[in-house]
């Protein structure tokens, strides 16, 4: 899904866990509207791309439709790279491979890592923080992959109507309901665990926004801020009045943000 004037900034909308280009449907239009470029992208195995997920090798396949659209800009376009929940990491990966070519990476109540640590460190405190009875009625299952097996999920529909899309209209929670996949953490790839790939020559170096959501039922204010505060350096910006999908409750919020962030990084 990509449309917009070429005279305007780029923005790559990067979705999270079972989810696809599909949830940004509402912003899209709005950033459009405003006069840019928008790419909302399916990552591997998710929204419209034809991939199962047993069939995605590792982290790195699941995010090279983003790695790809990062690496096909051109050399003079500055990109924003939004990242929503779990599409955080696939954005910090992106960045630390491509820094030139990124404006600002916004992490949207977003898995945030830092340099220093593991990429995959921010997700599994997160993971420790949650309750054995967070996932509601959602269908865990254990993927049987050429690498071996790996952990999946699919959201449930209850979990979605409490925890993600609680302040969201009807209809998009219903879309959700028809439209989320199996999803993978890959909590046990060896990018996940890799000490040294996020750097500060390249990670780093590019300016890192974390727009958080006060009233989230899915990362807490407390997670959001610890996040934050592990990043010396990144501004922080805030919605309320948002649920967990605050590109759904609250568009036209989120989308002020974004072209304030833009306006001074893009």
């Amino acid at each position: 899904m990509e449309e917009g004037s070429s005279s305007g900034k780029h923005f790559i909308l990067v979705h999270g866990l079972c989810h696809g280009a599909w949830c940004w449907y509402k912003l899209v239009p709005m950033l459009r509207a405003a006069g840019h470029r928008v790419t909302a992208l399916d990552l591997a195995a998710s929204g419209a791309h034809p991939a199962r997920m047993d069939e995605v090798a590792s982290f790195e396949d699941y995010s090279r439709p983003l790695l790809d659209a990062v690496a096909g800009a051109g050399e003079d376009e500055r990109l924003v790279l939004v990242g929503h929940s779990f599409g955080g990491l696939s954005v910090a990966l992106a960045t630390e491979r491509f820094p030139r070519k990124v404006a600002a990476a916004v992490f949207l109540t977003a898995v945030m890592p830092c340099v220093g640590t593991r990429l995959g460190f921010t997700l599994e405190e997160i993971l420790g923080q949650i309750k054995p009875d967070f996932f509601m009625d959602s269908k865990r299952m254990v993927l049987n992959t050429d690498q071996g097996p790996r952990a999946a999920v699919v959201l449930g529909p209850k979990l979605l109507a409490a925890k993600l899309y609680e302040r969201s209209s009807a209809e998009d929670l219903t879309l959700a309901t028809m439209l989320v996949r199996v999803g993978s953490q890959f909590v046990d790839d060896p990018i996940m665990q890799d000490k040294t790939l996020l750097t500060e020559a390249n990670y780093g170096s590019v300016k890192k926004v974390f727009v958080a959501v006060k009233a989230d039922a899915c990362t807490s204010e407390e997670m959001q801020r610890w996040m934050v505060d592990l990043s010396p350096g990144r501004e922080s910006e805030e919605i309320g009045g948002a649920d967990h999908m605050a590109m759904c409750s609250r568009p036209k919020e989120l989308c002020d943000v974004l072209l304030r962030i833009t306006g001074k990084y893009g």
